[in-house]
């Protein structure tokens, strides 16, 4: 095989996964892949070598390069099945083709590659870290934390984190009860019903306005799920999410908390221009098409919108393209034979003449 270049199997497993993407958006060739990876080979800690192919087979080597028995079959991949790897692929695409975002989509894939890595040490019979799976995601409304925690229960389940990609929602009403002992019950109930997946609890600090009190329901769901947490590790995951300052008060509301969910991932507001590319994808979504008129009125609503923490972000975009939808409705109504194209085109008349925020 040439002049071998030795690296860490962390190392040659995130390259794997960067030439892999490039490979998806067309940006390299299979045969461009093959050939950056045929030198590359990764040292695990008991000083083994090991090759990857493009499709994710790992295999053991000789220090030649040579497979490590005359005639062996490749390694069993270490990583996920080919099913599993199909999966893993289409969910982050996905990701990929999220307007913005570029921080969570390279938090999401470090831990990605984490996971992966983890797998290799635990079939290469290395020692593996206890980890915690379970997340914090903080950012304002309507900066896609709901949509990052689908696709995050897809991966985990693609990579054998969780026995299915089911994400199940809730907030505070859906775990706090209004009688006293009530609450455990109904925490433990939403759940169960996660179980195998991923419990996605949208403004979760909520759940801290009561914390320290005796009577504080809300403190009581908390206790309740760290415990469900820690005695379910193995099969479901927990990520809380909410406003970033009130998330750092439900982390404090139990002290098991922070260790069990160590990774925060922080969703930044949507600038101007990626709120008017989502609102230019809405509009394809469904049909129509934004005008240059529209999307100048779109983008002077932006400009003139105060971001504070309760901006909507790609929430507000969504309300003023379905508002559009609406005025356009009413201004076509009485055309006897409006074309298609008029049935199609959102103008600057059609968008609203103020930014609405979403309830």
């Amino acid at each position: 095989m040439g002049e071998a270049t030795l690296r860490t199997l962390y190392e040659l497993a995130a390259t794997w996964e960067t030439l892999h993407g490039k490979v998806e958006t067309g940006a390299l060739t299979a045969a461009d892949v093959t050939a950056r990876l045929a030198p590359l080979v990764g040292v695990d800690e008991r000083g083994r070598r090991w090759t990857v192919s493009l499709d994710g087979t790992w295999t053991e080597v000789s220090a030649t390069g040579e497979p490590v028995a005359s005639g062996a079959p490749k390694a069993k991949d270490p990583t996920t099945t080919k099913s599993g790897e199909a999966a893993l692929r289409a969910a982050l695409k996905e990701l990929d083709a999220l307007v913005g975002l570029a921080v969570v989509k390279r938090q999401v894939k470090e831990l990605t590659a984490l996971v992966r890595v983890q797998k290799m040490r635990r079939a290469a019979g290395l020692p593996v870290a206890v980890m915690s799976y379970h997340l914090v995601f903080r950012g304002n409304p309507g900066t896609g934390k709901t949509t990052v925690a689908r696709l995050i229960g897809r991966i985990y389940a693609a990579l054998g984190v969780v026995p299915s990609g089911q994400v199940v929602e809730t907030d505070r009403a859906g775990l706090v009860a209004e009688y006293v002992g009530q609450t455990a019950i109904k925490t433990a109930a939403a759940f169960e019903k996660a179980r195998g997946g991923i419990l996605f609890i949208d403004e979760a600090y909520a759940l801290a306005r009561d914390a320290g009190s005796a009577s504080g329901f809300g403190q009581e769901a908390i206790d309740t799920l760290v415990k469900l947490m820690e005695d379910h590790r193995d099969d479901t995951v927990v990520i809380a999410a909410g406003y970033p300052a009130e998330m750092d008060g439900f982390i404090a509301a139990n002290p098991g908390l922070r260790s069990r969910m160590p990774r925060t991932v922080d969703f930044p507001d949507y600038t101007d221009d990626e709120l008017l590319t989502i609102f230019a994808g809405l509009c394809r979504g469904a049909g129509y098409t934004a005008t240059a008129s529209a999307k100048a009125r779109v983008r002077s609503l932006l400009a003139a919108s105060s971001r504070g923490p309760g901006f909507g972000n790609g929430r507000a975009v969504r309300t003023l393209f379905e508002q559009a939808v609406q005025t356009q409705a009413l201004r076509l109504a009485d055309e006897r034979r409006p074309t298609r194209g008029e049935l199609r085109a959102l103008t600057g008349d059609d968008v609203a003449p103020a930014l609405t925020e979403p309830r």
